[in-house]
């Protein structure tokens, strides 16, 4: 296969129309709001939004959307979901307030609690990373450009730890039973983190502290397909639409599946 399947190309398509929508707001003067959760919300939130929700209905009219900026259903409805989407219109909102560019569209296919299908967008940069269950991962670097498949990497000597730009970092001491007393640091926002891991150039992503589904699901297939994993801390599959909250257990994400990253955790105290 010399490229993504043309569905797959879909999605990514309907990501770089919300990233437009982001540009055009970001490239000017916004106004930032807080949100319940005390969480940043600008025009370009929504925006994306309506563009996805748009974009995806317009597919399959039929297939549930769970989104960051749309209410959530209650869990007595989503329980009887088998497959449904999943979706962040801008992860990364305070990176996108910090003008630093590491922000994403995430858009996810949820298919019996696991991601089949993830697109992760980085506006700024206009690199596409599109993966699909048994298909692989892809990186398009630019609207138009060739696709590339994309493979994580053996873990590095010293290991690099994608960090969070704008969330506190782990405790050390756990960090270095994971990984050793030498190990390189890049501080990265959104889910960049895991598309880094995706392509080589970083080996773990361990986050302490809440996330929600939206913020994972796409970024998991597209690490996943490029040879990685994301794992609870009890060394266990991510899975989707669990119960009632929307809410994930602390993770990590990893490039080298072929170490003993349960045996690891445990040794770490989790």
């Amino acid at each position: 296969m010399s490229a993504p399947s043309k569905f797959v190309q879909r999605i990514g398509d309907i990501a770089r129309l919300a990233g437009e929508a982001i540009l055009d707001i970001y490239r000017g003067d916004f106004a930032v709001q807080t949100k319940e959760d005390a969480s940043p919300l600008t025009a370009a939130d929504l925006a994306a939004q309506r563009v996805i929700m748009a974009g995806l209905s317009e597919l399959d009219p039929l297939l549930p959307i769970v989104s960051e900026e749309a209410k959530a259903l209650a869990w007595s409805e989503r329980r009887q979901w088998s497959r449904y989407w999943l979706v962040d219109p801008l992860d990364g909102t305070r990176e996108f307030v910090k003008r630093n560019g590491e922000f994403t569209v995430n858009i996810a296919l949820i298919d019996t609690q696991r991601s089949v299908l993830g697109v992760v967008l980085a506006p700024v940069t206009g690199e596409l990373y599109v993966a699909a269950l048994g298909e692989g991962t892809w990186l398009q670097s630019e609207a138009g450009a060739d696709w590339q498949t994309v493979r994580t990497r053996s873990i590095a000597q010293p290991p690099v730890l994608a960090g969070s730009r704008s969330h506190g970092t782990a405790q050390e001491t756990a960090l270095e039973a994971l990984l050793g007393t030498g190990y390189e640091r890049v501080p990265l926002g959104s889910s960049l983190k895991f598309c880094l891991i995706a392509r080589g150039g970083a080996d773990v992503y361990l986050r302490l502290g809440p996330t929600s589904e939206w913020d994972t699901a796409a970024a998991q297939c597209v690490l996943e397909e490029a040879g990685g994993a994301v794992l609870d801390l009890q060394g266990q599959p991510f899975r989707y639409n669990r119960g009632e909250s929307l809410l994930n257990p602390e993770f990590i994400a990893i490039g080298d599946r072929a170490i003993d990253w349960k045996s690891r955790l445990k040794a770490a105290g989790f």
